[in-house]
């Protein structure tokens, strides 16, 4: 394995587990066994690295999510939960990808959220700029009367929603199997999921 390559899997396990602030760049090298030259040879800096670790997912991600959305926005009148189950497949494609990949992956995203990681959210709106206006068109076509305002309010509550679920997904997984004997893996947190934010985003306009 290349070095580059150690480096990004070390960053992303860490991330992962302790978020993008909680990890140093010594933790990262201790993991992957280089020098701190390495990782600046090769990223030049922790958001640089940051954004690295996020694109690997992004690369692979964003031609089928694009395109299950673009199949959402053709139908005549889709559905909220159409829209949202759009997200299904391709997210799950990602553990094809890597091992754990979809559950990674939305924690990565999460902590970007949580960590109040600002340059992250721009880095991915504006280099997948595709994904965020065909979500914001698939919504604006099942739901047409949402104002560009309250579709603010909506998705950005629809996030905090998944991001919890999905920070949390290990110990929701570990209760569904005690308290309701119910054997499920991240694709059916997935699955419980999006009828709760399809509802609200779909709730009655004041």
């Amino acid at each position: 394995m290349s070095t580059k390559n150690k480096i990004l899997d070390a960053a992303e396990l860490l991330f992962a587990d302790k978020g993008f602030n909680g990890t140093s760049l010594r933790e990262i090298t201790s993991q992957a066994e280089v020098n701190l030259a390495a990782v600046n040879y090769h990223f030049g800096s922790k958001k640089e690295l940051i954004k690295a670790v996020m694109s690997r997912y992004m690369d692979e991600l964003s031609p089928n999510l694009e395109r299950a959305l673009q199949s959402v926005c053709a139908k005549e009148a889709p559905t909220l939960t159409e829209v949202f189950t759009a997200f299904v497949e391709p997210l799950l494609s990602l553990n094809e990808y890597r091992e754990s990949g979809t559950s990674n992956f939305l924690q990565l995203l999460g902590r970007g959220y949580t960590d109040s990681q600002g340059f992250l959210r721009w880095f991915l709106t504006t280099e997948y700029p595709n994904v965020i206006s065909g979500f914001v068109e698939a919504v604006h076509k099942a739901y047409p009367e949402l104002t560009p305002e309250e579709m603010f309010w909506r998705l950005h509550f629809t996030m905090g929603t998944v991001v919890f679920t999905m920070s949390s997904s290990d110990a929701l997984l570990d209760i569904a199997k005690n308290d309701y004997d119910e054997d499920t893996d991240i694709s059916g947190v997935i699955r419980h999921v999006i009828p709760y934010i399809a509802a609200g985003v779909a709730a009655p306009l004041n």
